[in-house]
């Protein structure tokens, strides 16, 4: 059992910097994928980027490929997106995931099995 805990959201103005954090309890095995997700007002959750616990590959949505990186620190569990050249079109709130194992399937939400409460991101114009 995996229980994510979001933090790091709020507002910022358009081109400005946010980092969100995720910390994991329980350990996650290092089989598994840990993924990060948003969703606006009236819009359908969208993936956002992907990594492996222990696996150094990273995957990211168009949108904010070049903008967001994603990361990890296993000492301390956590899982970072650091979010650059922020957009008005970015305000969503953002969730962490998690998974065991890879696939094709890294984008799609209902494949993950864990998720954290969600931190919102307002990026104003």
């Amino acid at each position: 059992q995996v229980q994510l805990v979001e933090s790091g959201g709020g507002l910022v103005q358009a081109g400005d910097s946010l980092r969100l954090s995720c910390a994991a309890s329980g350990r996650p095995s290092s089989s598994y994928l840990m993924g990060w997700f948003r969703q606006a007002p009236g819009k359908e959750r969208e993936f956002v980027a992907a990594m492996g616990w222990t696996v150094a590959s990273t995957y990211y949505a168009n949108s904010v490929k070049g903008r967001f990186t994603i990361s990890r620190d296993n000492a301390k569990n956590t899982v970072y997106l650091q979010m650059n050249s922020l957009q008005p079109e970015d305000t969503a709130v953002y969730y962490c995931a998690a998974r065991s194992g890879w696939g094709p399937t890294i984008s799609i939400d209902s494949s993950y099995n864990y998720w954290g409460q969600g931190t919102q991101v307002t990026v104003s114009s």
